[in-house]
Parts: C-alpha cells; structure tokens; sequence
C-alpha cells in the first residue's frame, strides 16, 4: 500500500519539475537549434557530398563542445544580469569592449546576408520570386520581435526550432546504408590525407557550430527573461538538450547528402542545390523536406543574429534593449533591428553577387574570430569575486581551454596553408 502513495509523490514532483523546467526553457534550445542556420545547412551540405559520412563525427563532436561553451554564458548572465557586450566592456574596459561589439556587427551582418541567401534559394525551389520572399521575411522578422512580450517572441520561435527535424525523415528517405555511417563516423578515411580544401571545410564546420553571435544571444536572452541563479540547473538542461538536436540536424544532413549525392560523384555548392539534387535518387519528398529545412535554418538564424546584434548595441549605448516593451519604448532598439533586417534582405536583391563565397567566407570568418571571444567568456567565468560559486571549475577550465587551443591551433593550420598552398597538396 505504500507503493501507491510513494508513485504519486514522484509523480507530482516530476511533474512540477517539468513545468519549472517549461517555463525556463527557450534560450538554450532557441539557440543551439538556430546555430544550424542557413549558411550552417550549406556546409553541412557540401561536406556531406564531398566528403560522404567522413566528417559526421566532427560536427557531433563540436555539438557536444557547443554546449560547454554556451552553459558558460547562462551562469554570466543569471549571475551578472547583463548581456554579453556589457559584461565585456564592464570587465576588460572600452577598447576590447569596441573590439568585441565591431568584430560582432561586421560578422553577424555578413552572416545575416546569409540567411537571406538561403530563403531566398529555397523559396525558390517552390517558385517564389525573391523580392517577395525578402519582403515576406524582413515583414516577418520586424512583427516577431514586435510583440511587446519576451515570452510570445520565444515560444512562436520554438515552434519553428522544431522544423529544423525535418532532416531526420529527409535522411532516412536517402536510404543510407547505416553500417557505412557507422564505420565512418569511428573510423574516417580521407584518401587524399589534410588538403586546404578539407581543412578549410572542417574550419567552415567549427564557425558554424560555435559562433561567437551564439554568445551574445544567449546571454543576453537570459538576462531579457529575467532568469537567475536558481534557475542555472535548468537552464543548462535546455542548452544540452539545444546541443543534441542542433548536432542530430546537422548529423542528418551530412548524411542526406552523403548517401546520394557522394555516393554518385555529384558535386554541389550549396543547400539548394542539395535539395534539388536528392530529388532524383531520395525522391521529391526529401527535396521538399530539405528545402523546407534551408528556409526554416535561415528564419531562425535571422531572428537569432539580429538580435544578438540589437541587443549588444542597446547594452553598450544605454538604449532601452527588451523585447518586454512595444517599440514606442524602446525606439533605436527596434530600429537598429529592422534598419540590420532590412539592408541585409536588400544585399541579397544584388544581380550576380557571389553569395556561395560570402556563405562559406562567412564560417571561416567566424571561426578565426572565436579564440578572442572565447577568451574573454573563461576570464569573467574565473573571476571568483564575480561569480562566486557559480564560477569555472577546473574540470570546465580544462574543456573549455582545450575548445580555444584546437580552435586557433585549426585556425592558423590554415592561415598557413592560404599562404603557403603547396603546404598541404594545394
């Protein structure tokens, strides 16, 4: 008989953990899923055709990493109550703060353009002409964060996170043969060894997986959802579960590609050409699902970068920087949004402009500028007297310092091979 009451208090507590835990979720799912953006579908797309199940292990892997880097920006911002860019400038002073918010608003503005390069490529699978697509989505964009409340914006985002699934089924259609992926995933073969042009894939993977816009969002949604110390335990369970689903959308779509279009030599340059290509040998199913994923990947990625972007400048000039107030309360704060939203949608209306290029430039860009951002995160994460018990242990030290080494140790392999091309075979 005591069974019965022992089952219901387990229940009930289980039960009130998940609605605590409902509540708190968003930032860290939000972000993580968001991180599989357009320019993210496009690399994971080209390694799979190019390179087949090879590199799967990699973005796994960096998935994993993603999360020790980005728990690290919830216990900043619960602790600190502040964004990221004024936690820089309030820490290591104006010139490295400036630093941070220049690298920031260059990199996420070229990264923006990017996202409009995917929806607009996977509206047009569907027939939709760009102009409609960027106005549609820059109208979109601009209504989303309007909405007055955080908790409105975050849940209609959620919904869209979970599109980012639809590669699963897409892969699946693919018909991979599991046992290669498997072995390929324990055991990677490259028969042509370390060129430039895998090292400069496996650099695009790296900027695409961690980012240093992904900092800055994160934290500085914590601090707009008015999240704290007590609540850190449960957020860092919705940035791990963010972690699994960003690296299962990314593991599929590596092997969607990899089991068709490698398996047939085919050589693609971008996500729209993936979705098109799969047509013939996953069927049309799979390309519509790809394509519905690329537009969706660049949805997310748009919301996400922007406001990243808003968010730091209203931090470093004083602006009123919530999406808790309708726009006549915080005027700039949603003008430099819509004024970031609009110019990049109006970039990607360029006739003929190399967007292929700017996609991929824009990783590898990413991934050279990372060390020093990350740097900055361990330095306030070890401040004891800021962050007292919530601050790095040495194991965390440990992990996130090596995250930095391989990065810039990656990083300056292949500034050497740019200068030096035979280094690697060319």
């Amino acid at each position: 008989m005591k069974l019965i009451p022992r089952l219901y208090y387990f229940y009930r507590r289980a039960w009130k953990r998940l609605a605590i835990f409902s509540a708190i979720a968003g930032p860290g799912i939000i972000v993580m899923v968001a991180d599989n953006d357009a320019g993210g579908i496009t690399t994971y797309a080209v390694t799979g055709a190019r390179y087949g199940f090879n590199l799967v292990w990699l973005v796994v892997l960096f998935s994993i990493l993603a999360y020790f880097v980005q728990e690290m920006t919830v216990r900043l911002g619960a602790v600190t109550k502040k964004g990221h860019a004024e936690a820089i400038f309030d820490g290591f002073g104006p010139f490295w703060g400036w630093f941070s918010l220049i690298d920031l608003t260059i990199v996420n503005f070229l990264t923006l353009v990017t996202e409009f390069i995917g929806m607009v490529a996977a509206a047009n699978i569907f027939g939709i002409p760009p102009v409609l697509t960027i106005i549609a989505a820059v109208i979109f964009l601009t209504l989303l964060v309007g909405t007055g409340t955080y908790w409105t914006f975050e849940r209609i985002t959620l919904v869209f996170c979970l599109l980012n699934l639809v590669y699963i089924p897409a892969a699946i259609l693919a018909k991979p043969d599991w046992n290669t992926v498997a072995r390929s995933i324990v055991s990677p073969y490259f028969p042509s060894g370390l060129t430039t042009g895998l090292l400069t894939l496996i650099m695009a993977n790296i900027g695409t997986t961690i980012a240093p816009w992904m900092l800055f969002f994160q934290q500085s949604a914590v601090v707009d959802k008015e999240l704290d110390e007590k609540d850190v335990p449960y957020s860092k369970v919705d940035t791990a579960l963010g972690s699994i689903l960003t690296g299962l959308g990314a593991a599929f779509i590596m092997i969607a590609t990899a089991s068709t279009l490698h398996m047939m030599g085919l050589n693609i340059t971008d996500a729209s050409e993936a979705a098109l290509a799969l047509v013939p040998f996953a069927g049309q199913y799979a390309g519509a699902l790809f394509a519905i994923g690329l537009f969706d990947a660049g949805l997310l990625g748009a919301i996400c970068i922007s406001l990243a972007s808003s968010w730091a400048f209203g931090e470093v000039f004083g602006w009123a920087h919530t999406l808790n107030v309708n726009v006549k309360s915080a005027p700039w704060f949603y003008l430099f949004y819509f004024l970031n939203v609009a110019l990049a949608g109006a970039i990607v209306l360029i006739p003929n402009a190399p967007f292929v290029l700017i996609t991929l430039f824009v990783q590898v860009v990413a991934v050279t500028l990372l060390p020093a951002a990350l740097v900055f995160l361990i330095l306030m994460l070890n401040d004891k007297e800021m962050m007292g018990p919530y601050v790095n242990t040495r194991l965390q030290n440990v992990i996130d310092g090596t995250i930095v080494v391989t990065v810039i140790a990656v990083s300056s392999l292949y500034g050497l091979s740019t200068l030096f091309p035979n280094l690697l075979g060319g």
